[in-house]
């Protein structure tokens, strides 16, 4: 069982940085792939990217590729997004979720056990 809380969210402008964080409960975050989705108003929530169990791989979407890093610390039970290069296309709440599964397809929504209640990015333009 994991709780997870984001933060780190705000407004700011297209080119800005900004960096989110997501803080997790229990004692076996360790065991869990770690990733962050996004959704915008009116559309579906999108793979943004993941982190495996001991950090050593990353995957990301192609449309935050060279622009966003992901990254852990184990022993804070924390996970962070740095987002550079920002777009108003970012725009949207940003959530942070735990895999506890391995191997398949792990972009997708469904195979993520625990999900954060979000946070708010806005990006103007």
């Amino acid at each position: 069982q994991v709780q997870l809380i984001e933060s780190g969210g705000g407004l700011v402008q297209a080119g800005d940085s900004l960096r989110l964080s997501c803080a997790a409960s229990g004692r076996t975050f360790s065991s869990y792939a770690m990733g962050w989705f996004r959704q915008a108003p009116g559309k579906e929530r999108e793979f943004v990217a993941r982190i495996s169990r001991n950090g050593g791989s990353t995957i990301y979407a192609d449309s935050v590729k060279g622009r966003f890093t992901i990254s852990r610390h184990n022993d804070k039970n924390t996970v962070h997004l740095q987002m550079s290069s920002l777009k108003p296309e970012d725009t949207a709440v940003y959530y942070c979720a735990a895999d506890s599964r391995t191997g398949g397809i792990v972009t997708t929504t469904r195979r993520y056990d625990y999900w954060g209640p979000g946070t708010q990015v806005t990006v103007s333009q």
